[in-house]
């Protein structure tokens, strides 16, 4: 189900935290609902991954999405590089919202890399841990047909890029680029100010699941382009954590929650509950 921006946005309060990390900008919806869930976007992102399942979710529980430092409207830790840089700013965080209140975190692609760094420094901070096509795992598909930007390109010509990058790893099926979608887009992408994501490449998330206290869910989509001819692996993969569930959505690509919307958030509350 589409939903837009605007209204989305409007629905939440916006919080803004002065960590010792710098800024960090959240946003929540039905607050007062107690039983918190945390999510947690892709690389050059924001909380607005989340645009079509924030809603559906806040109607059983409190949902809070961060922009994750150094990603949309938060501050980019000093020194910070990747996802292993980001998982202390982002328990500062979490301890000024929920002291050390355990929490369920879903973590999307790069997000779910970070939350994977949390539950091994902070176990007790981390409830459950829902995994969302996150890379990692030592088997991701190098996505060779992206392109990149020049300065001397038109509004036209990004939205044709962006249109190219999201088809290229995002997305399985184009019915789902819009304008608004291609303003998101590029909205994100200018705040981007991670560029070397090497973690995402690599298996570290295979070393981190043996140190894991939580219990875990995966949610793939079908035809998720970083697993393209391996998705069939991921599970066996996971095999040294709490796997309580592995989930695989059909007619969705990496951005499942987006694409697949409908059935990702009920196998969310599903997983969660």
């Amino acid at each position: 189900m589409s939903y837009a921006l605007s209204e989305v946005q409007a629905q939440a309060e916006r919080i803004e935290l002065h960590t010792a990390s710098g800024m960090q900008v959240w946003h929540v919806w039905n607050k007062q609902a107690g039983r918190p869930m945390v999510l947690l976007h892709g690389g050059s992102g924001s909380w607005n991954h989340w645009v079509r399942n924030v809603l559906p979710l806040s109607k059983h529980r409190s949902v809070w999405a961060l922009d994750t430092p150094g990603l949309g409207d938060s501050v980019l830790p000093e020194g910070a590089v990747d996802a292993n840089d980001l998982h202390i700013p982002l328990e500062q965080g979490l301890q000024m919202l929920f002291a050390d209140q355990p929490l369920d975190i879903v973590g999307f692609s790069f997000g779910g890399l970070v939350a994977g760094f949390l539950a091994v420094d902070y176990p007790q901070r981390v409830s459950k841990l829902v995994l969302v096509g996150i890379p990692g795992l030592g088997l991701s598909n190098q996505i060779l047909n992206m392109r990149g930007f020049k300065p001397s390109m038109s509004k036209h010509e990004r939205d044709e890029v962006h249109r190219n990058n999201l088809m290229a790893i995002m997305l399985h099926e184009d019915k789902h680029i819009t304008p608004e979608l291609l303003d998101m887009q590029e909205h994100n992408v200018v705040r981007d100010r991670l560029r070397r994501r090497r973690i995402a490449r690599s298996d570290a998330m295979l070393q981190l699941q043996r140190q894991w206290q939580c219990q875990v869910v995966g949610i793939w989509g079908e035809y998720d382009a970083l697993y393209q001819g391996s998705l069939h692996l991921i599970k066996g993969l996971l095999s040294n954590c709490d796997l309580r569930a592995f989930h695989v959505v059909p007619g969705a690509g990496h951005w499942v929650q987006y694409e697949q919307d409908l059935a990702f958030n009920q196998l969310l509350l599903h997983s969660l509950d």
